[in-house]
């Protein structure tokens, strides 16, 4: 594991990133002393669905809610449509 203070960090970030985008680590130091590890963010603990990246937003209200905003939001939690 390569180590790194954190002057050397924030002079070489995207290198030392790129780095770890090919599967490496770093521990990062502070006065020689262990203050994190930077590696990637691992498969695992990113979840996503078979329908990833195809939800839409949708507004509450087809027209403007006109000042009635609480009633609105109300009626769209309730699951009702005008």
């Amino acid at each position: 594991m390569k180590m790194v203070s954190i002057g050397d960090l924030k002079k070489s970030l995207s290198a030392l990133i790129g780095e770890v985008e090919e599967g490496g680590q770093i521990l990062v130091t502070r006065h020689r002393r262990p203050v994190a590890i930077l590696s990637g963010a691992a498969h695992l603990h990113l979840h996503q669905g078979a329908r990833f990246g195809e939800g839409s937003v949708l507004p509450a209200a087809e027209k403007g809610s006109r000042g009635r905003y609480l009633e609105v939001l109300a009626d769209d939690r309730r699951g009702g449509h005008e």
